[in-house]
């Protein structure tokens, strides 16, 4: 019986989870694979929609009487932190505010961040939307991730604060971005977590068996972008969370739950 399954298109993802969704994994169910936004599927597994799903670690406060959180295939790391990006302001005073999601990762790094300051404005965009919206003007800020790391400036933009390196600069911690969250009653989380972990060893020992897969949904990204956001955001804790990775999230949703952002979380471990 095939396991319903929902991540996004970017590269990290389906560099991941080639393997898997492709019947490569020995041992592993057929997966029903389904695309989508973060901000969709941190949606769609609070109704329990997927039997695996990837999500934002700031959604986890809602989702973990229902499902999981597997230690691997997400996305943590340094240096990969949300930009916050302006067309020449330097300040977010009075500012509309472009944001990915309201329960991003993103943009709880972003609440963290701007306490003391917010904006008058929050809009939730689409992501694609976001960088031409704060070029023309729509926008006077925006909140982006992964791949605007790397394109931002072609739209005339400026980052004014990277709030990986406030998060790093803060905890010492990498940034605990997106979640492998596997439903509680349908998913063993063990044998999930072998799964994973061979699909993330196969791709890391064989990078062309799933470059077809990966640039068919990259977006119209470039080779050497798709190459750069691979680098990334595939790093030691998408095949093991292990204890730094685990303090990380710990540390993000303890300082969410103080400041009353979201509720307090136990437990994440297997």
């Amino acid at each position: 019986m095939a396991l319903s399954m929902a991540v996004s298109p970017c590269p990290n993802d389906t560099f991941v989870f080639n393997a898997l969704v492709h019947g490569r994994v020995q041992g592993a169910p057929p997966i029903d694979l389904t695309f989508a936004d973060v901000d969709v599927t941190n949606t769609a597994a609070e109704k329990g929609e997927y039997d695996l799903v990837k999500v934002s670690y700031a959604a986890l406060p809602w989702l973990l009487d229902d499902y999981q959180l597997l230690p691997c295939g997400g996305a943590l790391g340094r240096g990969c932190g949300p930009l916050v990006l302006t067309n020449g302001r330097t300040d977010l005073e009075g500012a509309t505010v472009a944001v990915p999601g309201d329960r991003t990762t993103a943009y709880l790094l972003f609440r963290l961040w701007s306490a003391k300051n917010p904006p008058a404005n929050i809009e939730v965009v689409p992501f694609h939307k976001i960088m031409p919206g704060v070029a023309d003007g729509t926008y006077d800020a925006g909140l982006v991730i992964h791949e605007a790391r790397f394109t931002y400036p072609r739209y005339g933009l400026e980052a004014i604060q990277d709030l990986g390196e406030w998060w790093e600069r803060d905890t010492g911690l990498p940034i605990p971005l997106g979640a492998i969250l596997a439903k509680r009653g349908v998913v063993d989380p063990n044998e999930a977590t072998e799964w994973i972990r061979r699909s993330v060893s196969m791709a890391w020992a064989d990078p062309a068996a799933s470059e077809e897969f990966v640039l068919a949904n990259a977006q119209e990204m470039e080779p050497e972008v798709v190459k750069q956001h691979i680098d990334l955001y595939v790093n030691e804790f998408t095949l093991d969370l292990g204890a730094e990775g685990y303090a990380a999230a710990d540390a993000l949703l303890g300082r969410a739950a103080a400041a009353g952002i979201t509720p307090a979380v136990k437990g994440l471990a297997l």
